[in-house]
């Protein structure tokens, strides 16, 4: 089910089920929360390369959408642009092994869909 396509008694069922915290039990809760899966939370690193957590919302990864707005010689214009840029200023925001891998990123895409299309053409 959609979330636009629940009716008020779909919505009165989920209340009753869960039923709101209240305001003052809420640090309480969020404290035993987090004391519980400490472990978690200490151990779960965001890859900031391959998997940033900002390019990937929806249905759809950022990288997908940009690909489909575009030709593929377009494309292929943005992933080097991207190279270029990782590359240019590796050297000058302090995350350099994280700029370095991105470059990388970019180019493995980029050779990704250079040799699709070339197994097109052949």
């Amino acid at each position: 089910m959609r979330l636009n396509d629940a009716t008020p008694a779909d919505w009165d069922r989920v209340r009753k089920q869960h039923p709101a915290i209240e305001k003052t039990g809420l640090e309480a809760w969020m404290k035993a929360a987090h004391d519980e899966d400490a472990d978690l939370w200490e151990d779960e690193e965001e890859d900031m390369v391959g998997a940033p957590k900002h390019y990937n919302s929806g249905n759809i990864e950022c990288i997908e959408a940009i690909e489909e707005s575009m030709s593929s010689v377009a494309f292929k214009g943005y992933l080097k642009g991207n190279c270029m840029k990782y590359l240019w200023r590796y050297d000058y925001k302090g995350k350099q092994v994280e700029d370095l891998q991105k470059a990388q990123w970019y180019l493995s895409k980029l050779t990704q869909v250079v040799v699709f299309e070339n197994e097109d053409n052949s």
